[in-house]
């Protein structure tokens, strides 16, 4: 076969580090974005914010400049050597005011007292589990090394409830497996079921109370044990968590009358302390670790009634290339300084480039998203419209994934609140005139006949799926039950309450 050169034209996108750095630009949401931000301004020189302290000094030595320009011509008086001289005092002072305080580069100084009363306590948030809170507690108590070591491990296996996962002759197996390793007043220690009983004992009188149950019956019968005042409620309650902690559950309170003899208001009364309760009593210590949310883009209305989509300019700040790196660039210059300058100048403008970019494609989808939710920030969730990426990918002109990019992560600020961009795209069910119904909008209306349900007498999913069809939405008793549970709303039985 003879060899021989052809030519062929085609297209392909290539992945240039430009094109990289504007995608991962695009998907980063609020705070990863201002930390990007800053990695890039502490690490090019040609690059910095227009709020910054140093672009802001910069204006000012740069107008100093030019009055002193106009002055100058008669005066020997170089004025760069005058700025650096006023720099260096400057900052000559600043030392000296904190070595006044006391201060110096290793730490304070021998030579400044402070009174107790004027230090500063860290009072954020606190980084101990919930095992952490237990254990200082059992530190505080004067136990025995035998004793310390089995709350030790029972609070181990206590799970983010606060319930007691371990089975305690699993714990006696354990301790007599390394019962060579337990030594008290020269003696080997053997463990028995009854001492481990003890030590379980003493940690359910921990707080909060209900910590280290083995079960919800046993949670709640803790915290009825605590309560402040014994009361004839309170003495039916425990009873009935006791006797009747299965019909209790499933909220036959016919059952329960009829086994404890007593009338609806008692039970009422006793029922109504029971809910008062925690079933989750490790919450209240578990570390929760708050979530601060910047919106991207704010959506109001205008004084003529239309809805008009900003985007946040303290999410990302806006930056500019430092002009006094920048003029000392030569063009005919190959040296290695010269060369790391114009790197740095030219990665200064590709991040501007895309930083850029990133905020026109973030305007451009949120305003489409607004035109074509109008009604839900009109009328609420009942007025939600389906929509899918596709549909805003089409208005835009952008593909689908770069739809999702921008969706993830952002937060559009609305006078009804703060939702992600996702959470205006909902699939779709079909209606008895035709048309169609966002997902989210029959989630409101569930939520609505709910709300306004007998609760003693609640709705099943089978009736609710009747109101919607008489609504004109068609939607079958699963889909309901799937909907409910996405919104954590219990099954009928289980909204049963007592009027």
């Amino acid at each position: 076969m003879k060899q021989s050169l052809q030519l062929k034209i085609s297209q392909s996108l290539t992945m240039t580090p430009q094109l990289q750095q504007a995608i991962k630009l695009l998907q980063l949401s609020s705070l990863d974005l201002q930390s990007e931000i800053q990695q890039a301004l502490d690490s090019n020189p040609l690059l910095e914010s227009e709020n910054s302290e140093e672009a802001l000094a910069e204006a000012e030595v740069n107008g100093a400049d030019k009055n002193e320009s106009a002055v100058a011509d008669s005066e020997d008086v170089d004025t760069s050597d005058k700025i650096q001289s006023d720099k260096i005092e400057s900052d000559l002072s600043m030392d000296t005011q904190w070595e006044d305080w006391g201060y110096t580069s290793q730490g304070a100084t021998s030579t400044q007292n402070f009174d107790d009363s004027s230090s500063f306590d860290y009072q954020g948030e606190t980084s101990e589990s919930l095992q952490d809170q237990l254990q200082w507690q059992v530190d505080m108590m004067n136990l025995s090394e035998v004793d310390h070591a089995i709350a030790t491990t029972l609070i181990d296996s206590i799970d983010e409830r606060g319930y007691m996962l371990a089975e305690l002759e699993d714990v006696v197996a354990m301790f007599s497996e390394e019962k060579d390793e337990l030594i008290e007043n020269d003696q080997d220690v053997i463990v028995e079921i009854e001492e481990v009983k003890a030590v379980l004992h003493l940690l359910q009188s921990f707080e909060p109370a209900g910590i280290a149950a083995r079960n919800l019956q046993e949670c709640l019968l803790i915290q009825l044990e605590r309560l402040p005042s014994a009361s004839v409620q309170t003495e039916l309650a425990k009873a009935i968590v006791e006797q009747e902690f299965e019909h209790l559950s499933s909220r036959n309170y016919r059952q329960i009358m009829r086994a404890m003899s007593i009338n609806e208001n008692q039970l009422k009364q006793a029922v109504d302390i029971i809910q008062s309760l925690d079933p989750r009593p490790g919450g209240q210590l578990t570390q929760n670790t708050a979530q601060y949310i910047i919106p991207d883009v704010f959506v109001k209305k205008d004084s003529k009634g239309n809805w008009t989509v900003e985007l946040n300019n303290n999410s990302s700040p806006k930056l500019t290339i430092n002009s006094t790196y920048a003029s000392l660039i030569k063009r005919a210059d190959n040296s290695a300084d010269n060369q790391y300058l114009k790197n740095n100048l030219q990665e200064a403008k590709w991040f501007i480039k895309s930083l850029q970019s990133r905020n026109e494609t973030l305007l451009k989808v949120a305003t489409s998203i607004v035109e074509k939710q109008v009604g839900f920030l009109e009328y609420g969730e009942e007025a939600m419209k389906p929509l899918v990426l596709n549909d805003i990918a089409e208005e835009v002109e952008m593909h689908e994934s770069t739809i999702s990019r921008v969706t993830t992560q952002k937060f559009m600020h609305t006078p009804r609140g703060i939702f992600e961009l996702k959470y205006f795209f909902s699939s779709h069910v079909g209606t008895t005139s035709g048309g169609e119904c966002s997902s989210t909008a029959i989630r409101a209306v569930i939520k609505k006949l709910i709300a306004a349900e007998n609760q003693a007498k609640p709705l099943s999913d089978s009736k609710l799926a009747n109101l919607l069809k008489e609504q004109g939405i068609k939607v079958a008793r699963r889909t309901v039950a799937k909907y409910r549970e996405a919104m954590s709303i219990p099954p009928s039985n289980e909204r049963k309450k007592l009027i």
